[in-house]
């Protein structure tokens, strides 16, 4: 059984910065690609940033430059530095957790970030 479980997220005021987590476990593959997401209410789930195993990164233009993704290959964990928050970053921040040899993805259960004015 795959598990990805998400901390780290909670309420900071614009301008601060927060650091995410997500640790993915279960499986005896190592993880490939592993990204970030967030959805606001009412909105539809958008990529916050991915990475690879061998570390090329990609980032929404929103957060490029504010946000750093990085991972820990033996711990199969991916962290998101948040710096410069904006209130319009608030949103569930989802974990997504891709193995080179498993058919599907697998997603965390989110973690709440509000950023408030």
């Amino acid at each position: 059984q795959v598990q990805v479980v998400e901390s780290g997220g909670g309420l900071v005021q614009a301008g601060g910065s927060l650091r995410l987590s997500c640790a993915a476990s279960g499986s005896i593959f190592r993880a490939n690609v592993m990204g970030w997401y967030r959805q606001a209410p009412g909105k539809q789930r958008e990529l916050v940033a991915t990475i690879t195993s061998i570390g090329s990164t990609n980032y929404a233009d929103s957060v490029k430059v504010r946000f750093t993704i990085s991972r820990d290959n033996a711990k199969n964990t991916v962290y998101l530095q948040m710096n410069s928050l904006k209130p319009e970053d608030t949103a569930v921040y989802y974990c997504n957790v891709g193995f080179s040899h498993l058919p599907r993805t697998y997603w965390g259960q989110g973690t709440q970030v509000t950023v408030s004015s």
